[in-house]
């Protein structure tokens, strides 16, 4: 395997992680201040059809992310109401969010475009395009022609939608948000002990609601990431479970924003391994495509058996509030 493979690895491990990031982020908002989603996958897709068919109907991929996140904030309202207003079960309230999501986004893209439940093939204007920085090179003969520094440059830094430069801007952003700032406080305080934070004269329904709508923004991101920038459209069930890797993946980080970072790079990296090397052959015997592409699930299923019990949910995580009178 040659330095450039490598390369060529690494920079397909980032643009499969990015959404899993946006939803690792998404969880850490909301969990952190005690509301459990298990919603994030329903989200993801109702996010990934709205931007991919509003995109293709208005022509304009920007247009298409506000239409995303704002099904995305829908959903994590009504997810909200579920859970902080009425005090409902968290994890019923998300699951439903997910049945929801599965059925809707087939049942309208079918009634709105007549594919099979999926939306035409986005173009042009109607899709994120890949970045070329200053200074790198945008094709393959011209990045063998360069040195190992500008083949990073060229092959793994440059050439990426601006979404996952953002996404990887949110994470010191939320760490500086959550633990240098008032709001970022009093947010975790929230997730420990909202009765000490109602004591002190501050709304713990109005912080919880906050988290659950920064939730929604971010798993909108992540959506509309899926189809517009990784993908060119909306196809059924397209999330594939990355909701639920990214719930995985918060566990392994231990609520923590760079750790989260790491624990998605983790399992972009086995994803693009997946997609990269099929039927490998180990001595005699040849490790089938299917053992490949299953890799990120495995790794989740191995985690949530292993790291559940010593990773320790914020106190409060899960339990309705209910203000004492």
């Amino acid at each position: 395997m040659d330095f450039l493979t490598i390369l060529q690895i690494l920079d397909s491990t980032v643009r499969l992680a990015t959404p899993l990031l946006l939803a690792c982020l998404a969880g850490l908002y909301s969990e952190r201040a005690g509301i459990f989603d298990i919603g994030l996958e329903g989200k993801m897709l109702a996010a990934a059809f709205f931007s991919a068919a509003i995109a293709y109907t208005s022509g304009s991929v920007w247009i298409g992310l506000l239409a995303g996140i704002a099904a995305s904030m829908a959903l994590s309202g009504l997810h909200g109401l579920a859970s902080i207003t009425f005090r409902g079960n968290q994890l019923i309230s998300g699951v439903a969010i997910n049945f929801l999501a599965a059925g809707m986004t087939v049942v309208i893209a079918q009634t709105w475009f007549s594919q099979g439940g999926r939306t035409p093939a986005l173009s042009g204007g109607a899709r994120f395009e890949n970045i070329v920085l200053p200074g790198a090179e945008s094709t393959i003969r011209g990045i063998q022609a360069q040195g190992p520094l500008g083949q990073v440059y060229s092959e793994l830094i440059s050439g990426h939608s601006i979404l996952v430069y953002l996404a990887l801007l949110i994470v010191p952003l939320t760490w500086w948000v959550l633990f240098r700032t008032r709001f970022g406080l009093r947010l975790r305080a929230v997730g420990e002990n909202p009765a000490a934070v109602d004591t002190a004269g501050i709304s713990v329904v109005g912080l919880r609601y906050a988290a659950v709508m920064i939730c929604g923004v971010l798993t909108g991101l992540a959506g509309a990431y899926l189809a517009t920038a990784l993908s060119a459209g909306f196809v059924k069930d397209m999330s594939a479970g990355r909701g639920f890797i990214a719930l995985a993946a918060l566990i392994f980080a231990k609520w923590r924003p760079w750790y989260a970072l790491y624990a998605c790079l983790l399992f972009g990296l086995l994803d693009a391994v997946g997609n990269r090397y099929q039927n490998i052959q180990v001595a005699e015997f040849v490790i089938p495509v299917q053992f490949m592409q299953a890799l990120p699930y495995i790794l989740t299923v191995i985690i949530l058996a292993g790291f559940v019990g010593r990773a320790i949910p914020p106190r409060a995580g899960g339990e309705a509030y209910v203000k004492e009178r």
